[in-house]
């Protein structure tokens, strides 16, 4: 991911030079408006891609404490009580794994997605991008992009979800084994004397929504990370790029 968001960069600054002159060529002889777009495109498609390569491995999601995905807030009253169900804590231990490889699973199918986003994007949206704020590049993605990408992410997911992996058990089979315990429990008369409250959320929906916001935030970092200096890399990342 350190260089996600380089070749945006060169985009970024050959439009600010459009905002002052008529034409491009009165800045870097042959190219043309229509040039500084592709480029622009050809670079965030280059950067969406390293993105889903990061995250489609294993430990993309798992490995990175910022993006691990955990168990839904709704289900914090199960570890507050996980005394309560018989080797609650290795279930939750091998749920978080399994809903985690379930994430890094279905990452490799956003690649498609963000390619057909990046090649409708106008010239207006490129301005958009440049004067919006640290995160405008990452917004217009997920703008154009996060239907489709649940659409895509979420059947992936409840299948892995679905596959049995260690000792036999997927994901859906230690959810349940965590969750209808605690349900019973929260059901009966001892529950309702001690306010517990079942849950009832989705976890294919839970780790799809909890995937594309890892997706987006990595995104987002290294997009600000890398307008904090452009100028930096600029002769460099033009060679680079449109060399």
């Amino acid at each position: 991911m350190k260089h996600l968001f380089r070749p945006l960069v060169v985009a970024f600054l050959v439009i600010i030079s459009l905002t002052r002159c008529d034409k491009v060529d009165d800045i870097i002889s042959g190219l043309t408006e229509q040039d500084v777009v592709q480029g622009l495109k050809s670079a965030l498609t280059v950067g969406a891609d390293t993105a889903v390569v990061q995250l489609n491995k294993v430990n993309g999601y798992f490995g990175n404490q910022i993006l691990k995905i955990l168990l839904p807030e709704e289900a914090s009253v199960i570890v507050e009580n996980i005394a309560l169900i018989p080797d609650g804590s290795d279930l939750i231990d091998e749920l978080v794994l399994r809903m985690n490889r379930a994430a890094e699973d279905a990452a490799g199918g956003a690649t498609p997605v963000f390619v057909n986003a990046i090649t409708s994007m106008s010239f207006s949206d490129a301005f958009g991008i440049l004067n919006g704020a640290d995160s405008a590049a990452t917004h217009y993605l997920r703008e154009k992009t996060y239907g489709g990408l649940y659409g895509v992410f979420k059947p992936i997911i409840g299948e892995s979800l679905s596959k049995p992996l260690i000792a036999g058990i997927s994901a859906n089979d230690a959810w349940e084994n965590l969750t209808t315990p605690y349900n019973e429990l929260a059901n009966s008369l001892a529950g309702q004397i001690l306010n517990l409250t079942p849950v009832t959320i989705t976890l294919d929906d839970h780790v799809t929504r909890k995937g594309l916001n890892g997706l987006f935030i990595k995104i987002a970092e290294e997009e600000k990370a890398i307008r904090t200096d452009p100028l930096a890399r600029v002769n460099e990342i033009l060679k680079k790029v449109f060399g």
